[in-house]
């Protein structure tokens, strides 16, 4: 269960602090078979270049591997983790069929002790939070997360307190309604997992100091207006001045406005995202 925290301020950093409280979270150490080290880079590119000026530093951490292909998996939860590459919880899963543990992203409510399966080939549906599901096989009104798209497993609604929800359905396609506001068709034969995903409140935490930023792999942002023109092209002038142009990154290119999205299956979407 998450609950906001605040503290009772001794220091200046304390004043705005928000944080989640972890209580019933397990404590103990993650899977190593199902997780990797992954080196910081620190912003560089394999030239060791840096393209991203906001990144270095953090603290060390694992990453998790989480099971995408759910089709022939089923288990028992045996605990709710904090996963620190991702702002949703994870739930550890262990396979009395395989003798296995995995990981899968913990939707809202599942608590250790609940048994998740796959729901695909199955007549006699069970439907309990985390199971997996075709989308014609759910009822109207319900909410799914990590959905399949295409030949890709567990492609949107994986973030903390997203969820997709089901509008409406035809002879070949389902409608769903997604947290960014953008109706979208899938095939019939879609996977997706019932339920919210968990830690909703993520979105209002509040750090309290720059300390913690730092902690997380963040590093101050500088405005491009308070370098000089060497460095930015925003860069440069007698005392306080406006860019005199549209903003641009340091290497020219147009920040605002421009699409960021990669390719979109735009035949699919039926009203674009709010």
């Amino acid at each position: 269960m998450n609950i906001l925290k605040t503290k009772r301020p001794i220091t200046p950093s304390q004043r705005q602090l928000i944080s989640i409280s972890r209580v019933g979270l397990f404590k103990g150490p993650c899977l190593k078979k199902q997780s990797l080290y992954i080196k910081n880079n620190a912003g560089r590119n394999n030239q060791g270049r840096i393209t991203i000026f906001t990144k270095g530093g953090g603290h060390k951490k694992r990453y998790r591997i989480l099971t995408s292909d759910r089709t022939l998996l089923s288990g028992i939860v045996e605990s709710i983790e904090y996963d620190p590459h991702r702002s949703a919880n994870i739930a550890r899963i262990f396979s009395e069929i395989t003798k296995i543990h995995f990981y899968i992203i913990a939707p809202d409510g599942l608590r250790p002790g609940h048994y998740i399966s796959s729901q695909l080939e199955k007549k006699d549906f069970s439907f309990k939070i985390g199971n997996l599901f075709f989308l014609k096989n759910l009822p109207l009104g319900v909410f799914v997360h990590n959905i399949s798209l295409l030949q890709k497993k567990g492609v949107f609604a994986r973030s903390a307190g997203c969820a997709a929800q089901l509008i409406s359905k035809d002879d070949k396609y389902c409608r769903l309604r997604l947290s960014s506001g953008e109706h979208r068709l899938f095939p019939l034969n879609t996977e997706a997992c019932l339920g919210v995903v968990s830690n909703a409140l993520h979105k209002h935490i509040n750090l309290g100091k720059a300390g913690r930023s730092r902690w997380l792999n963040r590093r101050p942002i500088v405005r491009g207006v308070a370098m000089n023109p060497i460095d930015h092209p925003h860069g440069g002038g007698q005392g306080k001045t406006a860019a005199g142009r549209p903003s641009v990154t340091p290497w020219g290119k147009l920040t605002k406005g421009q699409p960021t999205r990669k390719k979109a299956h735009t035949k699919l979407i039926i009203q674009k995202k709010k």
